[in-house]
């Protein structure tokens, strides 16, 4: 139900069965009169005219036997301000008619309510009016909270999401109705107006922006702003006041621009768009002082997208453009399908007018994103993209296919709705490709790693991640992406030693975080023994067997290689941030489930003698094994060193488990690898041979304190 419904006592949702099936039959006949007059409800008329101004071939006695279902339905119900409850679905219903939409998608956001708040079922919607209808009426509703408790809220914002995956007009409907609630908001409690302001300013506005609804995300953004800043919200309201008091300044810029462009023969509307209230306020934070022509930003529509460039032109031509603000997001569209091309100039005083040139298609979709797209599943006569039958899906843009993927990994709530906020707070999307031809190519969110790369092409297997080719190049985990990037991730050939917590500071997408966590939290060691490092253990590449599982392969090759004085059975694990091998002194201390093995000069240990952990004696079983080491070779930079580092790692049958080379600092570069060797006795060996490779100045042993 809305967040502003009350509902008399004789109809609480106890009182089904004999109730339900009256109101079903009253709801059925209802329908079947309003069919037979042949006419649409006064109350519905409104609706009917604005849908037809966009789909003048609309078929409405759909909308029609919806609303009499609905009304049947709601009948008894209010709204907390007093008004018949009815005139919340047909306020979304408007709402959504307005951007375009198709009526199928009216047709659910009039009946969006009834299976929440009546007796009608989503059975009898089905039967009524389809599939399609009953999944997006589904959608919407919401998860009762005498089944979920506090976690209703946000698993049915999951419900939703997973809904919206298969078609987002559930999420275009949530978001229609939650702008009608905050346009009532004003008769909740302060504190209950207060939060729902917070979950639509973290969640539904970040949402509008990424399904490119422009329209609701400006007026909830304000309404928003008005709840949580009131103070600010009416200072900007005052600055808007005054400057509507005085002619606008911009109408003299429009008028010489309108004038430029009929001597250059393009046919152009030029309009003054001017800023909503959190605008205006954002531009005065940046700005500081407003000028005359900060209130506003003209607005040029043509009919090709080959006139936005000679209206650029002559822009550029006649007027002083400002070169640091143009960009062209119709040669490059947002991630959230907007395009137009952005420019300012001098005019006046100086003053610079901001100015946004696109096509009226464009325009419709720069307002409505994908509502303007109509149905998301097939192209319909008389609908957007009916001409040739052909449209790109809308359903599964990047950013949600993220999303769904990893709220599967989130079980509990409380990680599902810190990682959901968390991904729509971020900016902008990328889009990276594989080496491969059969690759599909990846959307993820600006400022995206390799790391994330990783996780979003091969799931749990990116555990084994030791290092990425990022054009052709080789490139730490951690090299930050950019758009059109393509990427390589590289495995370590024996499944790896897994994320380090290191990792969580290079991974941004939810999705990679998750798994992160997960694979740590499986192999977190016993309070104050160091976490994996980038020289951990190798673990095997799955994340679903048992943390013990995973660490078997490595720990049979430690027990193999150390013994505890005086416990030779005991369980023994050589540490990973300090890679300790024979002839090495080492001290050993317990942790949970055995003893970890350090080199006696390892930070580490030294921390853990000094909080007082007591060592064990442990020695090396044989001066000759198998082990692993993590090496540092300090370098002047040129080019094929990483070859010949390579090279020569291979002429001593060292196994490559990791590498990661830092962005050169005054021609002096750092090469790091976490290597495999048959026997340790050939480290030393090993390390003179690094040591002359051309430019190699140092070779040293890793031993740093883990996070």
């Amino acid at each position: 139900m809305s967040a502003e419904a009350t509902t008399p006592s004789g109809t609480a949702r106890g009182r089904r069965g004999a109730g339900r099936d009256v109101l079903r039959q009253l709801g059925r006949a209802a329908v079947l009169r309003s069919a037979l007059r042949g006419r649409l409800p006064d109350a519905i008329e409104h609706v009917a005219q604005v849908h037809r101004r966009h789909h003048p071939r609309a078929d409405l006695d759909t909308l029609r036997r919806a609303y009499v279902l609905a009304e049947a339905a709601h009948r008894g119900q209010f709204r907390k301000s007093g008004e018949p409850y009815i005139t919340h679905p047909l306020a979304v219903t408007l709402i959504l008619a307005e951007l375009g939409a198709e009526t199928t998608t009216l047709t659910a956001s009039l009946l969006h309510d009834t299976v929440e708040d009546t007796e009608v079922t989503l059975e009898q919607v089905r039967a009524d009016f389809g599939d399609e209808v009953g999944h997006l009426v589904d959608g919407v509703t919401k998860l009762e909270k005498v089944d979920y408790g506090a976690a209703a809220e946000p698993e049915t914002f999951r419900k939703m999401l997973v809904a919206t995956g298969s078609d987002v007009r559930v999420m275009s409907i949530k978001l229609a109705d939650r702008l009608h609630n905050m346009r009532t908001l004003g008769v909740m409690r302060p504190e209950k107006q207060a939060r729902i302001a917070r979950v639509t300013r973290d969640v539904l506005i970040p949402l509008a922006e990424r399904l490119g609804v422009q329209t609701l995300k400006t007026e909830l953004e304000d309404l928003v702003f008005a709840v949580l800043h009131p103070e600010e919200h009416a200072g900007a309201q005052e600055l808007m006041r005054r400057h509507v008091l005085r002619p606008d300044p911009l109408a003299e810029v429009a008028e010489a621009v309108r004038e430029v462009l009929r001597e250059a023969q393009i046919p152009a509307e030029v309009l003054i768009r001017p800023r909503h209230v959190l605008s205006v306020h954002r531009t005065r934070l940046k700005r500081g002082e407003l000028g005359p022509y900060d209130y506003g930003r003209l607005l040029i529509l043509v009919t090709e997208d080959a006139d936005c460039y000679a209206v650029l032109g002559e822009l550029h031509t006649c007027f002083t453009p400002v070169v640091s603000e143009f960009k062209d997001f119709i040669a490059v569209p947002k991630f959230n399908l907007y395009q137009s091309l952005h420019t300012a100039f001098t005019a006046g005083a100086g003053q610079v007018a901001e100015v946004l040139v696109r096509t009226h298609a464009m325009h419709r979709v720069a307002e409505a994103g994908v509502v303007a797209l109509g149905d998301p599943h097939r192209a319909c006569e008389g609908e957007p993209g009916g001409e040739d039958g052909e449209r790109a899906d809308p359903t599964r843009p990047g950013w949600l296919s993220r999303l769904l993927d990893w709220q599967r990994q989130a079980p509990d709530t409380d990680t599902f709705w810190t990682a959901l906020r968390d991904e729509l707070a971020r900016d902008g999307e990328i889009t990276v490709y594989g080496e491969e031809s059969g690759d599909r190519p990846l959307q993820l969110p600006a400022g995206a790693t390799c790391v994330d790369a990783a996780y979003a092409r091969h799931g749990q297997r990116a555990h084994a991640g030791i290092g990425a080719r990022v054009n052709g190049r080789l490139a730490a985990l951690r090299t930050v992406l950019r758009d059109g990037d393509t990427v390589h991730l590289l495995l370590a050939p024996d499944g790896g030693s897994g994320p380090s917590p290191e990792w969580l500071e290079h991974a941004t997408t939810a999705g990679a975080r998750i798994a992160i966590r997960r694979w740590l939290e499986d192999t977190r060691p016993a309070e104050g023994e160091p976490g994996p490092g980038p020289g951990a253990p190798a673990l095997p590449a799955s994340g679903t067997t048992a943390p013990a599982a995973r660490r078997g392969r490595q720990e049979r090759a430690d027990e193999q290689a150390a013994v505890v004085a005086g416990a030779p059975d005991a369980p023994v694990r050589l540490a990973g941030c300090c890679t300790p091998v024979p002839p090495d002194g080492v001290q050993g201390f317990t942790v949970r489930g055995g003893v970890t093995v350090h080199r006696e000069d390892c930070p580490s240990a030294v921390r853990m003698l000094g909080a007082g952990r007591r060592p064990l004696a442990v020695s090396w079983r044989s001066g000759s094994v198998g082990c692993r080491v993590t090496l540092h070779a300090e370098a002047l930079g040129r080019p094929e060193l990483l070859a010949d580092l390579t090279e020569a790692l291979a002429a001593h049958g060292a196994a490559v488990l990791s590498a990661e080379v830092e962005p050169p600092r005054e021609q002096r570069v750092r090469h790091t690898y976490t290597l495999r060797l048959p026997d340790s006795a050939g480290l030393p060996r090993l390390m003179r041979a690094m040591r002359r490779v051309p430019g190699v100045y140092d070779v040293t042993r890793a031993a740093r304190l883990q996070p």
